[in-house]
């Protein structure tokens, strides 16, 4: 299926940010990233006010849109949502994934795992990106998606921001968790794999908080 240049948009804006390449604070420039992404100005547009409506935009008056700051005191709270829905989504994909899905989501944790062990922190992003993807589709409950994307989003720039606190090696290995759960339809272990995740990544934040 064909997808909207908006959501095509959205994801290469996502993707600016969530790595750091616009930085939090900075203004968002229409023409530029009109020009980067090469989609035109109402789809570029319509992504920006989808970004305005979760938080990763800002909209202030005189100053037009700016990077959100990532708040440190909030990201536990972001955590803590976002484990809930995890929970979730972990249980339904475990029960609704096809048998595609299920060999999909454990190649994807195969591949965090090979780039852990080589430190390739891009090669262990992107794979972590595909394995969400595969998730939240096999997951087919629209609504949980819908509210957990906008945290993944903040806990992937938190993680870009903060990175030298974090061990790539030990998140690999909860996603493994959590993707055997997945393929083998044990929600139970599916949601035991989302809870350990969530733990990790709980942990990382307050070494960040605290130091």
């Amino acid at each position: 299926m064909k997808r909207r240049a908006a959501d095509l948009a959205y994801d290469a804006i996502e993707a600016l940010i969530s790595t750091l390449q616009l930085k939090p604070g900075s203004p968002v420039v229409e023409a530029e990233l009109v020009e980067l992404t090469q989609l035109g100005r109402t789809p570029v547009r319509e992504a920006l006010l989808r970004m305005v409506s979760i938080g990763l935009i800002d909209q202030q008056p005189r100053r037009g849109l700016l990077v959100s700051h990532i708040d440190l005191a909030d990201h536990l709270d972001v955590i803590q949502t976002r484990r809930a829905l995890e929970r979730l989504i972990a249980a339904c994909s475990a029960r609704r994934a096809t048998a595609a899905q299920r060999q999909a989501i454990v190649r994807c944790a195969e591949k965090m795992v090979k780039a852990a062990a080589r430190g390739h922190l891009e090669d262990y992003m992107r794979s972590d990106h595909e394995l969400d993807e595969v998730n939240h589709h096999a997951s087919q409950n629209h609504s949980a998606v819908k509210c957990v994307v906008p945290l993944v989003v903040q806990c992937r720039r938190f993680w870009y921001a903060y990175q030298h606190e974090g061990e790539i090696a030990e998140g690999a290995r909860h996603h493994m968790e959590l993707a055997q759960g997945i393929a083998t339809g044990d929600e139970k272990a599916a949601m035991h794999g989302a809870d350990a995740l969530m733990d990790y990544l709980e942990r990382f934040a307050r070494r960040v908080i605290e130091n």
